[in-house]
């Protein structure tokens, strides 16, 4: 990439993005935010970063292939964010993507999809002045991109959770790049997997997240299952929001950064973190007091010090290759097992339902010999005492 027309995009995508939080993107002029206006109110330190992170974006390919320890090492110390949109974009490769100039022909279509995301529009980010009340153009992008997501990928349609996603990336970048940086993140994070109808990942990622918990925090996951507080029950939403429903948006989306370039190995890395964290305080509680403890003190325990959270992740032991092969590997066996068991259940089942209408059928037959026994025992009765009459009445033969 040039440095000029990347810089030009990078300040373009910025001022786009603010005058959409100020929610006069249609209204605003054509003015762009210049590096060195933006730069003039900044501390000496957030001076330099400026100016890393535009040699950064600039030099964006030398940095992935020769410098990419260096880039990881940044990224983890959060991206600032003028510089979210155009990064983000660049690392999951939605610079030029050719879906985006269906966009627009995306928006005039129809999808079966509409209904339901209306319905959920108005419960994502609901404080947050972008999205507030029912016709603010962040509802209203929203629904373009939830709508033309829907349209282009019809297996998945629409998934709740992941508004909150999209409802991130039009907060930092225009309706037409979150939608290119939407379908990447589907296409190439493990998303896609996790929204289908059948949600089969996100099983896969609560059972490997179970054995992380079993191996790392043994006494804590005993405590869980004394107390059936299923795994389920609060890693789910991590996993299908990222943490947006969890934190703050400035802790959550440290994590997105990290997400951004690392994958979904932040989110089980955090978790574990999180459990890490609490555990003294969990293993205390009853189910209901542990369900109070995830939604009331976990979400606001890192507002001032969201380093500490990702220092403590990153401490966390994870094994990429277990994870992988061996893990998916064993959730694999045990969903062919259930499902033997389920197509069992059911031949079970179907043999069980004709041996019924068998019996049924035999039950009346037998009914109906019955009836024709007591008819023809009724008649051999008439006719013997027809004869014991005849008998009694008509003399002997001679």
């Amino acid at each position: 990439l040039g440095a000029i027309s990347v810089s030009h995009r990078l300040l373009e995508a910025d001022s786009k993005s603010m005058r959409s939080m100020n929610g006069s993107r249609r209204n605003s002029g054509s003015s762009l935010v210049s590096s060195s206006s933006a730069s003039s109110n900044l501390s000496h330190l957030e001076e330099d970063t400026w100016i890393l992170w535009g040699r950064i974006v600039n030099e964006w390919d030398e940095w992935r292939k020769k410098k990419e320890k260096l880039l990881k090492e940044l990224i983890r110390k959060g991206i600032p964010h003028h510089f979210r949109a155009i990064v983000w974009q660049l690392l999951c490769s939605a610079t030029d993507m050719p879906v985006k100039n269906q966009y627009s022909e995306l928006l005039k279509m129809s999808s079966p999809c509409e209904k339901l995301i209306r319905r959920d529009i108005a419960r994502t980010y609901p404080e947050h002045e972008f999205f507030k009340g029912q016709d603010s153009l962040g509802q209203e992008v929203l629904f373009n991109v939830m709508k033309a997501y829907s349209l282009v990928d019809r297996e998945v349609g629409y998934c709740q959770g992941s508004a909150f996603i999209v409802g991130l990336l039009l907060m930092q970048m225009p309706e037409e790049e979150a939608f290119c940086v939407f379908v990447r993140l589907m296409q190439e994070y493990r998303l896609r997997e996790l929204f289908k109808p059948s949600m089969a990942e996100l099983g896969l990622c609560i059972y490997q997240f179970e054995y992380m918990l079993q191996e790392q925090l043994p006494e804590l996951n005993i405590h869980f299952r004394s107390q059936s507080f299923l795994t389920s029950m609060y890693a789910s939403s991590w996993f299908l929001t990222l943490f947006l429903t969890t934190f703050p948006l400035p802790v959550a989306t440290r994590i997105f950064d990290i997400f951004m370039y690392e994958g979904l190995e932040i989110v089980f890395r955090v978790g574990m973190a999180l459990l890490q964290f609490n555990q003294a305080e969990l293993v205390q509680l009853d189910m209901e007091g542990m369900s109070q403890y995830f939604q009331k003190v976990i979400p606001h325990q890192f507002d001032s010090c969201p380093d500490k959270l990702i220092l403590r992740a990153f401490q966390v032991k994870y094994n990429p290759k277990k994870m992988k092969s061996r893990l998916e590997k064993e959730y694999a066996a045990i969903k062919n097992k259930e499902m033997e068991e389920q197509i069992e259940i059911k031949r079970l089942r179907t043999e069980n339902r004709l041996l019924k209408q068998r019996i049924e059928t035999l039950e009346k037959e037998s009914a109906a010999l019955a009836d024709r026994l007591i008819q023809v025992a009724s008649k051999i009765a008439i006719f013997s005492l027809f004869r014991c009459v005849l008998t009694l009445f008509l003399p002997p033969f001679a």
